[in-house]
């Protein structure tokens, strides 16, 4: 009879699911930049995309509150 309680709305994993995306995604536009030779410029590409892939992130995770 035990009910599983859903999964706590906790500010602590938002924070580290957009810190966590921006982080992969800067070094992932880091890398491919550094293959090519504009590193710093994909590096900064990156960095703006994984503030909207973060965001986006959280708002699919968090949607039902």
């Amino acid at each position: 009879m035990n009910r599983r309680r859903p999964p706590a709305a906790n500010p602590v994993v938002a924070g580290s699911l957009i810190v966590a995306t921006i982080i992969l995604c800067t070094g992932i536009g880091f890398g491919l930049g550094a293959l090519v030779g504009v590193a710093v410029p994909l590096g900064i590409a990156g960095l703006f995309a994984g503030v909207v892939a973060g965001l986006a992130l959280v708002i699919t995770r968090f949607r039902d509150l």
